[in-house]
């Protein structure tokens, strides 16, 4: 297993490539909407895959799903291998995400970015480029500046990934695509992952950074030789022999705000800070949600 960067050592996604993919994802071959809903209704935990998933039966999926109002979301439609991810809204894994994007909303509300500059976009659906009907997915949590909102782009700038049963692999899988299939136009992902045996949340915050290019390369290349790095990997363990439960974490989380807002920060903006207290009381909301 790769040891934990510190915040100062960026790593590359391709140091993670084959390591601890899932062995036990449920799996199922798709039939017909009806027998998918109710085998995602069944499964225990928080998350699903489906085989044989054409682009067709894809649009069928998402169509009947938006008509029912079927809560689950889309992690991931991979039209190559009609096979469809599928996140399930367990309360822990809402837990896993909203309330780390909830900590970073409210320091935006309490600077007075929150509602003048800042878009919460939700599970909102985003479609690779160049594939219009295929390749698709839905962020656990995403948000955007107010101006790009305006631009009428469907990219977040931020993205939160959560995940109890899928493994920090397969995760990471999904972070490799928002980059690659908005065009760099996503700048932040998390991933937030939970650790039963050990009693850990992993919360990874990957960036893009440039590879070289030769004086003079195109713009296109340049933004092609962009390559996922990750910038911060936090543990949070909970201590259960203290009274009350504590939870001892490894480093602030630190989000650009260059990279949320797509600008330099005016005056009096900066970073986003989430403190170790920011992160303890997000903690114990995910274990109080087991």
């Amino acid at each position: 297993m790769a040891s934990k960067p510190s915040p100062s050592t960026p790593v590359s996604a391709s140091s993670f490539v084959g390591q601890g993919q899932d062995t036990d994802l449920p799996t199922i071959r798709f039939k017909n909407t009806r027998d998918l809903f109710d085998v995602i209704y069944s499964t225990p935990g928080d998350s699903l895959a489906v085989t044989h998933v054409s682009p067709a039966h894809f649009a069928t999926i998402e169509r009947v799903r938006d008509k029912q109002r079927r809560k689950f979301r889309f992690r991931r439609y991979d039209s190559d291998c009609q096979t469809l991810f599928i996140a399930i809204p367990t309360h822990l894994h809402e837990a896993l995400h909203a309330q780390i994007y909830q900590s970073y909303y409210v320091k935006l509300v309490r600077s007075g970015r929150g509602d003048r500059s800042w878009v919460s976009t939700g599970a909102a659906t985003c479609r690779a480029q160049g594939h219009p009907g295929g390749d698709a997915a839905e962020g656990d949590c995403t948000g955007r500046p107010r101006s790009r909102h305006d631009a009428r782009s469907p990219w977040p700038t931020l993205l939160v990934e959560a995940g109890e049963t899928e493994s920090l692999a397969r995760l990471r899988n999904y972070m490799i695509w928002w980059f690659s299939a908005s065009d760099h136009d996503v700048k932040i992902v998390l991933l937030a992952k939970l650790d039963h045996t050990r009693r850990t949340i992993t919360l990874e915050k990957w960036e893009e950074e440039p590879g070289s290019t030769r004086p003079g390369a195109t713009t296109t290349r340049a933004a092609a030789a962009l390559h996922p790095v990750l910038r911060q990997s936090i543990t949070i363990t909970q201590d259960t022999t203290t009274d009350p439960t504590s939870y001892h974490v490894t480093s602030e989380l630190v989000l650009g705000f260059s990279l949320l807002f797509l600008r330099d920060p005016g005056p009096g903006e900066g970073d986003v800070v989430l403190s170790i207290q920011d992160l303890e009381w997000y903690a114990e909301c995910v274990w109080k949600a087991l």
